[in-house]
């Protein structure tokens, strides 16, 4: 019986169901749609699929199949829709780098390289490794995104500390804990009041971004900090923190960067579209610059090495450590005290007269 449209059945399903055999590939399935002529393109789409040898044969893998037991597995399910739409029951064996790479511009054309890493080449990949399909994909050209170097020096820190304190404490002591411990804005947040001790200088993150649990060491500045917590710590259960990510957190550091600038405090918004940040020296200073600073800290004034960073557990590896090897001066690049300065040699070149 060669391939035909069946009308949606009341009480069943409100979607055409295409129901034959073609080319000897028995196909009963679902359209998606309720509409009889979208529904006849899609009959002739899967009629070409079937002669070029593109859909899965009975009980082949396909990325539908892949994707809910990713899923199924704790997978996340946050960017499937969209790729379950494109890809639907394609055979794993027919998403290769072109397919990956076609998707990301069919679904995301105007989406940035580090956007559609994160929204499309990340999770096929997770659904791939899942079923058992390893291969090196490769990422669009600056998936990385724009890489930032800036860090806070001491006095420009401390100056954001103060004028957070000035007006909410527990705001002061949340960033001198993302100073202080390096770790990420989310793990922080999550963190709770039973998952520190005081006494042993300790926190643990049972869940990092990067699925792994850490340990954080608390310095004594960070200690002293922790103790004076203005709601305190025997909350046993609760967070460590009462902030959410969103617009209020966002205010919260805008505010203390620009008044460590000498600047009024901004006034806050309620609705609509956020208002211009202020311009100043710190005006460029975001949550994850503290993890820099942390990072930086650690290298300038602690003598780490990017292994020792690595060790520390906010990296996983030494590559994505190195990138803060700049901000030390190596031993070769100090021996340029050894260069000759003015007056402390003679000048050969010096003016001297010539007979005419």
């Amino acid at each position: 019986m060669p391939l035909k449209l069946e009308p949606p059945r009341k009480g069943k399903s409100p979607y055409w169901r295409v129901r034959g055999t073609y080319l000897g590939q028995f196909m009963d399935k679902s359209t998606g749609t309720h509409r009889r002529a979208l529904a006849a393109q899609i009959l002739k789409k899967w009629e070409r699929e079937i002669e070029r040898g593109q859909l899965a044969e009975p009980g082949e893998a396909t990325f539908l199949s892949a994707a809910v037991s990713y899923m199924e597995a704790g997978g996340d399910r946050r960017p499937m829709q969209p790729l379950l739409g494109h890809f639907g029951e394609t055979p794993l064996r027919l998403i290769d780098q072109a397919a990956i790479d076609a998707a990301a511009v069919a679904l995301m054309p105007n989406a940035t390289p580090a956007t559609r890493n994160r929204e499309i080449y990340t999770p096929v990949s997770a659904v791939l490794k899942r079923a058992g399909i390893e291969f090196k994909i490769k990422r669009p050209k600056g998936w990385r995104g724009k890489i930032v170097r800036r860090w806070l020096w001491p006095e420009q820190a401390f100056g954001i500390f103060e004028a957070a304190r000035s007006f909410d404490p527990e705001f002061a002591t949340f960033l001198e804990g993302l100073c202080y411990t390096g770790l990420r804005l989310s793990e922080l947040l999550a963190l709770r009041c039973d998952e520190i001790r005081l006494s042993e200088a300790f926190a643990f993150v049972p869940d990092s971004k990067n699925g792994d649990p850490q340990p954080a060491y608390l310095p004594s500045y960070l200690l002293a900090s922790l103790a004076s917590h203005p709601r305190g710590l025997d909350r046993p259960g609760e967070r460590v923190f009462r902030f959410h990510k969103g617009g209020g957190l966002d205010y919260l550091l805008m505010a203390s960067s620009a008044l460590a600038c000498g600047l009024e405090r901004p006034k806050r918004w309620k609705r609509g579209p956020r208002p211009e940040r202020p311009k100043h020296e710190l005006d460029w200073v975001t949550f994850h610059t503290f993890r820099r600073t942390y990072a930086t800290w650690m290298r300038r004034y602690s003598d780490l090495d990017s292994k020792d960073l690595v060790d520390t557990g906010r990296w996983r590896t030494e590559e994505s450590a190195s990138r803060y090897a700049q901000v030390v001066t190596g031993e070769a690049a100090q021996r340029a005290s050894l260069l000759p300065t003015p007056g402390a040699v003679e000048n050969p070149w010096k003016r001297r007269s010539y007979a005419g």
